[in-house]
């Protein structure tokens, strides 16, 4: 019986090669750093989904209000 070959993704942030598994428990990040990386670009707003902004709760929103 042959064994299957392990799944390899790369890292979103540095592009080294992951194993897809258990000894991998950062994944999809190759590590705790790396996955940091990503969630500070989150954070910041560096990185988003696509879409159209929602703007139904901006009405009647004014900066001098605040």
């Amino acid at each position: 019986m042959s064994q299957s070959q392990p799944t390899v993704v790369k890292c979103p942030t540095c592009k080294t090669d992951v194993v897809w598994g258990e000894q991998s428990p950062y994944r999809p990040f190759c590590c705790k750093r790396c996955q940091l990386i990503d969630l500070g670009e989150w954070a910041d707003e560096e990185k988003s989904i696509a879409g159209a902004p929602d703007m139904s709760d901006a009405d009647g929103w004014s900066e001098d209000t605040y």
